[in-house]
């Protein structure tokens, strides 16, 4: 029996290592059979297997995201049925195979015969854990990729939840500052109870949009994120400006009359040494630029040097200066006049970060902001006008009115620059880059 237990645990790892090959040949050769198999074993009676064949599960729902829509139906049963069996360690794995299929096929949870599989167990847990019980560490990061995956559908669900969260965040608020005051009597509170509440608020915020605007109005967050973000510890501070983001995005008029605090704030966290934080600082401050419009005008002195100063630094994580870029570009699209002196100091790197990143809003704000500098300030990009060419390339399927734009400042600067002076310029494009320029915008 030992041995059979063995065979089965090591046959679940070894068939997740082609998990990733297993997804790109037709379905019924291997994944259909690997989905059955590993669902099997997920409600195997010994708990060894059970933990390899969840664990695998968890791997190729990475690898596989929407090629598992079929097969829901079968998943949130076994998965269901597997809340009742496990225990202990494994119901820790299991929350993870939750959370990694919310991740993996999105929006696709949302329908109300799966959501009424998923969400009964998951909130029975909820009920039965304490505020100071541990376990709610993984089920708080399961119900966030779970919230945001469910959208409207979690709204029946999102009440309790979301008025726990500030509850824990509160009271862990409390608890540090007593901690603090009074190290004789009171000890830290463990801070991974308000980093994975604030993780959970905004995965509601994420997912529920608009929907959230009642609850925060009826709430103390925005105060309490206020505290957050000026936390000692990295990771609060960087959840704290992951859930500003999103609840600028989601509901700006309470965040509005908090901006002239946080944004001070995430000037001051604009620390590459600090990525994560330093990453959602930056992100936070473009969407609160995109909101505030104009009004941004009054906040550039404390972030824009640093930004420029990100973007310049060698060896910066590729990420950070994409989220860099394209918050420049959102500050100069809502302050054009007050950026576009400044443009020779960053387009270049400006153009490299944003030429590999696929067409979607961001982008599309940023770039739209960089036109309007140019279109202040020519001058700027003049030597490094190729990058530029380079980036408008990227695009796969731009606005009409932001096509519109690149034509006219490429179009602009060949007759500006005379017929013999473009031909030679463009000479210098690697082929495809003037083939695409060419056939798209007739240059």
């Amino acid at each position: 029996m030992c041995f059979k237990v063995l065979v089965r645990s090591i046959a679940c790892w070894t068939l997740s290592r082609y998990a990733q090959w297993i997804v790109t040949q037709p379905h019924e050769l291997y994944l259909q059979k690997l989905i059955m198999g590993l669902l099997k074993c997920i409600l195997d009676p010994n708990k060894r297997v059970q933990e390899a064949a969840c664990s695998a599960f968890a791997t190729l729902e990475e690898e596989a995201c929407t090629e598992l829509v079929p097969y829901l139906p079968y998943i949130l049963q076994t998965l269901v049925v597997a809340f009742r069996k496990y225990q202990a360690k494994n119901l820790l794995i299991l929350y993870d195979a939750i959370g990694t299929l919310a991740d993996s096929v999105g929006s696709h949870l949302n329908k109300p015969e799966y959501i009424q599989l998923l969400m009964p167990p998951l909130i029975e847990k909820w009920n039965t854990l304490k505020d100071e019980d541990k376990d709610l560490f993984p089920l708080l990061e399961c119900l966030s990729s779970v919230a945001t995956s469910l959208q409207s559908g979690f709204l029946p669900y999102c009440e309790p939840v979301f008025n726990r969260c500030v509850s824990l965040v509160s009271q862990t608020l409390t608890q540090s500052q007593l901690a603090l005051q009074q190290p004789e009597q009171f000890h830290m509170p463990d801070k991974e109870f308000m980093i994975v509440a604030l993780d959970l608020l905004s995965g509601m915020t994420e997912g529920l949009q608009g929907n959230i605007e009642a609850l925060i109005a009826k709430s103390r967050l925005l105060s309490l994120l206020y505290q957050c973000m000026q936390d000692s510890m990295p990771e609060v501070r960087q959840s704290s400006f992951a859930l500003l983001g999103d609840l600028t995005k989601a509901c700006f008029v309470h965040v509005k009359p908090f901006v002239g605090s946080f944004l001070p704030i995430l000037g001051q966290n604009l620390n590459p040494d600090i990525i994560s934080v330093c990453n959602n600082a930056t992100w936070a401050i473009g969407e609160l630029a995109i909101q505030l419009g104009a009004e941004t005008n009054q906040f550039i002195p404390q972030v824009l040097e640093k930004l420029i100063t990100i973007i310049n630094k060698p060896h910066t994580p590729k990420t950070l200066l994409e989220n860099t870029a394209i918050t420049i570009g959102r500050i100069g699209f809502v302050c054009p006049k007050e950026i576009a002196p400044l443009l020779q100091q960053f387009i270049r790197p400006w153009c490299k970060s944003l030429r590999n990143i696929r067409d979607n809003e961001e982008k599309d704000s940023a770039f739209r902001g960089v036109c309007a500098m140019i279109a202040i300030n020519p001058g700027g990009v003049v030597q490094d006008f190729i990058f530029f060419c380079d980036a408008i390339a990227s695009w796969v399927s731009p606005k009409q009115d932001l096509n519109e734009m690149f034509h006219k400042i490429l179009h602009g600067f060949k007759q500006e620059v005379g017929q013999e002076n473009w031909s030679n310029f463009v000479d210098q494009f690697p082929p495809p880059l003037r083939d695409k320029l060419t056939s798209t915008y007739g240059i």
